[in-house]
Order: C-alpha cells, then sequence, then structure tokens
C-alpha cells in the first residue's frame, strides 16, 4: 500500500479516536480476500493497539450463528420456510427460521426482566419462561415483566430481536448436538485460521468504559456470560480474525477461499445479503434493510453489506463494499460515540488512493449455439438486446434502460435461468424455425414471447395477431 494512502487512512482513525474521545479504536481493511492495512489509535495497557489486541464484536456475532444455520439448510437438516416450532417444539409454530434471521418474525427487541447486556445471563430454559411464555410462566408462578411476546405480524415488518437470535443459537446447539460456539470454533473458526475470537476476552484484549459526557472520565462496564442471549452479541475478536471473517463473507476469490466454499458456497454467502426486510422508516428512500443475518445498506444507490455490534463498553462495525469487495472493520472500547461513517469511509480512502486497476476485456466465444440469437429482440413494440457475457452468461437489457433487464445462466439443459429482476428464477427458452433445428425465431421467458420484430406474425404470439398487422388509422375516423 502507498504511504501516502496509509497516512490518510491512519489520520481518520486518529481523527475519530480525538474527536470522539475514544479510549482506544482498531481498523482494519481486506481487498481481494487479503488484509492490506490494519492500525490502532488510542490506549490499550499503556500502548496502541495492533490488529491482535481482542474487543467484543457485539452484534457482529450474529453473523457467525447465521452461517451456522445457513450450513444447517445446505446439508439439508432445515428449510428456511420451516416454523421455528419444527425443530424447536414449544416455542412458535407461526415463524419461520427466515424471519428469524431477517428481524421480520415480529418478536420483542430484547428479554422480559433486567436489561441482558448488563446482568448475567441464565439457561435457555429460564430465558424461554420469562421471554418466550410470559403467561404460561405466570400461571406457573414465576415473576415476569409486562409486554407482548410478539409486536407484529410475523413478515410485516423489520423489528431487531436480540431475542430472536438467542433461540437461533439454540437451534444450532440442538440441531449440532454441542453448544453452539463449539461448533462455531471447529466449523467456522479452525478452518478460517481465526485463533484468536473467542467466547470471552482473552490477552491481550481492551477493557470496556463509558465515557462520561461532559468530562474526559472513564467508568467501566461489566463484562459477563450472556448464556442463553450470546448467540445475539457474545464474541470477543480482533482486527486480523475479522480480516479473515469478510474475506469470507464477501465471497471474493483470494487466499483461504478453498477453505471458505468448504464452508459455504459463494451463492449461499451471496444469498445472505439479499435483502429481505426493510428499515423502512417512512420519511425518506430506504437506506437499511436486512438479509439472512446480515445488514444491507444503500448510500446514494451503492450497495454495501455486513454488520454493526454494541455492547456496555463497546461498539463494532463491519462493512464490506458489494461491488468490489473492499471491506472495513472498526472496533471501540466506548459504550457510545464512534461515528457509523468510520467504517466507509476508511474504504474510500482505499478506493481514492490506490483504485482498482480496469479488469482487462477478453475475447470469449458465447455458449454454443447462442450466437444467433443475440441481437436486438422485441416484447410487443418495447425493444431489448440479448447480449453475451463471456462464455456463458446471457443479458437482456431493454432499450432504453430501465425495463425487466436481466441476466441469465446457463441450466444445462438448453434453457437460461434468471438471476435478477423481474425474471429471477425464471426460464429462459430459445424458439428455433423449422421445427427446432432453425435459427432462433424468438424467445420465451416466464410466458413472455420475444420476436425478431415487433409482434411478428409468423411468431406464436399470445393472442395473436391481427390480421391487418401494423397500419394507419383511416383519414375520416368515420369511415
Amino acid at each position: 500500500m502507498k504511504t501516502k494512502t496509509e497516512e490518510l487512512l491512519r489520520e481518520r482513525l486518529a481523527r475519530e479516536q480525538s474527536e470522539q474521545r475514544l479510549p482506544s479504536v482498531v481498523g482494519a481493511l481486506v481487498r481481494e480476500g487479503e488484509l492490506v492495512w490494519s492500525a490502532g489509535a488510542g490506549r490499550v495497557d499503556g500502548r496502541a493497539p495492533d490488529g491482535d489486541v481482542q474487543y467484543r464484536c457485539g452484534s457482529i456475532t450474529k453473523t457467525f450463528v447465521a452461517v451456522q444455520i445457513m450450513r444447517l439448510r445446505d446439508e439439508g437438516r432445515l428449510a428456511l420456510t420451516d416454523p421455528l416450532e419444527r425443530h424447536l417444539p414449544g416455542t412458535f409454530d407461526g415463524v419461520t427460521i427466515a424471519q428469524l434471521l431477517s428481524h421480520s418474525a415480529g418478536l420483542r427487541a430484547e428479554t422480559a426482566g433486567p436489561w441482558w447486556e448488563r446482568t448475567a445471563g441464565g439457561h435457555f430454559e429460564e430465558l424461554a419462561a420469562a421471554s418466550l411464555y410470559p403467561r404460561e410462566s405466570a400461571a406457573a408462578g414465576i415473576r415476569t415483566e409486562a409486554g407482548p411476546v410478539r409486536l407484529t405480524r410475523p413478515g410485516r415488518r423489520f423489528h431487531y430481536s436480540n431475542v430472536g437470535f438467542a433461540l437461533l443459537g439454540e437451534l444450532v446447539s440442538r440441531m449440532r448436538g454441542a453448544p453452539w460456539l463449539v461448533t462455531v470454533g471447529t466449523e467456522l473458526l479452525e478452518p478460517l485460521g481465526m485463533t484468536r475470537t473467542t467466547m470471552r476476552p482473552q490477552a491481550p484484549h481492551a477493557c470496556g468504559f463509558a465515557v462520561h459526557p461532559y468530562a474526559d472520565l472513564l467508568l467501566p462496564e461489566p463484562e459477563h456470560d450472556a448464556a442463553a442471549m450470546a448467540p445475539a452479541g457474545q464474541l470477543w475478536t480482533t482486527a486480523e480474525d475479522m480480516a479473515r471473517w469478510m474475506a469470507f463473507l464477501s465471497a471474493a476469490p483470494g487466499v483461504g477461499e478453498r477453505a471458505a466454499e468448504a464452508i459455504l458456497s459463494a451463492a449461499t454467502r451471496r444469498e445472505m445479503r439479499e435483502p429481505q426486510a426493510l428499515d423502512d422508516r417512512r420519511e425518506a428512500a430506504w437506506t437499511g434493510a436486512h438479509g439472512l443475518g446480515l445488514q444491507v445498506w444503500n448510500t446514494d444507490g451503492v450497495r454495501s453489506f455486513g454488520h454493526g455490534g454494541s455492547m456496555p463498553g463497546f461498539l463494532a462495525i463491519m462493512r464490506i463494499d458489494d461491488a468490489s469487495g473492499d471491506a472495513a472493520i472498526v472496533m471501540t472500547n466506548t459504550t457510545s460515540g464512534m461515528r457509523a461513517s468510520l467504517a466507509s469511509d476508511l474504504t474510500r480512502i482505499l478506493a481514492e488512493g490506490e483504485p482498482r486497476p480496469a479488469r482487462e476485456w477478453v475475447p470469449a466465444a458465447p455458449a454454443e449455439g447462442t450466437l444467433a440469437a443475440l441481437g436486438l429482440w422485441f416484447w410487443g413494440p418495447a425493444a431489448y438486446v440479448l447480449r453475451a457475457v463471456g462464455s456463458s452468461r446471457l443479458e437482456l437489457e431493454s432499450q432504453p434502460a430501465g425495463g425487466r433487464s436481466a441476466r441469465f445462466d446457463p441450466r444445462g439443459d438448453g434453457t437460461w435461468v434468471g438471476l435478477d429482476g423481474y425474471y429471477a428464477g425464471e426460464t429462459l427458452r430459445i424458439v428455433r424455425g423449422d421445427g427446432g433445428g432453425g435459427d432462433p425465431v424468438a424467445l420465451d421467458i416466464a410466458s413472455f414471447i420475444f420476436t425478431r420484430t415487433p409482434y411478428d406474425p409468423q411468431a406464436d404470439i399470445p393472442g395473436g395477431v391481427d390480421p391487418l398487422g401494423w397500419h394507419a388509422p383511416p383519414a375520416d375516423p368515420a369511415a
């Protein structure tokens, strides 16, 4: 990395520490699957922290639980559409696993009782008694806090729920037959070389503080085992370990991609960052959403994904650019104060200081039998262009842009499947003349027929074509 870019990155991190009065802060950047920069500002044990100092990452813990759920899905052990009740009897039959992952299950945000982030946790049965079944618990003489278990109809809207991820962590534990963190360690951390990610702090680590709002004073925050609530925000980690995690989540080719693919396919990792529930605040266009265990941001049309984290004494943000794969992690040991823009500022400095070289264009033959199908097509009177992208993919683009454009990948049986937009999951077939052995005469996409000329009367147009064809209206309307 260029010295000037490193100076700008260090200056931005140091300015955040100074202006926001952070006891300490660390940051790291990943490009092409590799750690390209890390630094720290402030003090931990009397010195500036480096990439090996642990911080509590809070709700970034949820991304590890989500990956475990997706592994179970890919193994065929569960479906995202399964009701939770099917796998955790006695919980919720009207809530699906996908809704829990995307925070759209309508569950309460926090536990019933003392704030779980500052008090030691108990067993899952105790959590369930207080926070999931308060009426039954009250009948049994167990004291619970007032308040509904479900706040809205499942699937209706985004509502962040820490309790929901406690349920998912318990689901992982039961289906694996071992505590969720044990399976995270053996199935995720060990293969990725994340040796400094643990349930409780291990030296060197930062201590969590609250900073007095009107004086330069510190108040230590409590640290404890959240037990049943641990899947919502327990893990401690380092900038270097998080660099490995970001490289894994980005699904970009790079160092360790073979190990990453063995854990979870790149296709499933990309699925996790598809928006499932919008954080719709109504006063403006949406800027935030939730995928399957990952947050998604839309900043001026630029997509990124990752997750934030907060626990008393700690803040963290992990952010990955959807297009470039450039990723940043920042962590600090204060209860409040770090600006949410810090991670995106670091990736912007990297992009401006060291822009990615333009990808070289190389010739590539399109998929066999598709060359004659490329070019101009019409859906009714609307024009579209079909292009080959590389050696297999097809791309349909409206002319002018703004219509139902889509990309298609081959299925292997002579048809293509839509990847995005209106035609996602739909089938594209190239219709050929002369009983199927001639030149392409139409495209059939989800029953829509595209022809070489607008409403070609020689094609099998649904509803037929008026026998008069295209014609001007009579000069005399009464004629």
